[in-house]
């Protein structure tokens, strides 16, 4: 006759623990894929992602922000491993990714009072557009370019990037939960 050992059952805490790491984990692979998109974007047409004159569709990613807080996290990531291979070398790994941060945090907060998911893609384009003065200002201290025209075309093409990752998510956020 065998004997089989019945294991205990599991105590609440070791049930909230096995849940808590596994919500971690989800958590990290979300932050992970989306850092790893705005890389990939970047790269994909990497001429045009960096200069004064620069379409970075990357930045259509931004608009994750305004669904839920992880996504600051993965896109200053993914800003600063984007800009790894940027012109302006250590100058745009920092402060590219610090402006990235700032933008998408402002973003998140001030969306979070819409309940419209349009108004909230709308705010996150307003504020990231305006927000590109910091990509002028890397311009004009490392590469000696004039200010304002340089803000013009940066946040011309931050604009275009916008619009089509705010069309893009808006599509996409109808068929999964961005919030979860």
């Amino acid at each position: 006759m065998v004997v089989r050992k019945i294991p205990p059952k599991k105590t609440k805490e070791e049930i909230f623990m096995v849940d808590k790491v596994a919500h971690n984990t989800l958590e990290l692979t979300k932050i992970a894929v989306v850092a790893a998109l705005y890389v990939a974007v970047t790269l994909l047409i990497a001429p045009l992602s960096y200069g004064a004159i620069q379409l970075r569709l990357a930045e259509g990613f931004n608009h994750l922000a305004v669904f839920n807080k992880r996504y600051i996290i993965a896109l200053t990531i993914g800003c600063a491993l984007a800009n790894i291979v940027s012109p302006l070398g250590i100058i745009d790994i920092i402060f590219g990714s610090l402006g990235t941060l700032v933008m998408t945090s402002l973003s998140y907060f001030i969306a979070k009072r819409f309940k419209s998911v349009a108004a909230r893609l709308m705010t996150s384009t307003i504020i990231c557009t305006l927000m590109t003065f910091s990509v002028a200002l890397e311009l004009m201290v490392v590469n000696k370019l004039p200010f304002w025209p340089t803000y013009g075309t940066v946040a011309l093409g931050e604009f275009v990037s916008l619009l089509i990752g705010a069309v893009v998510i808006y599509v996409v956020q109808k068929r999964v939960a961005l919030s979860d």
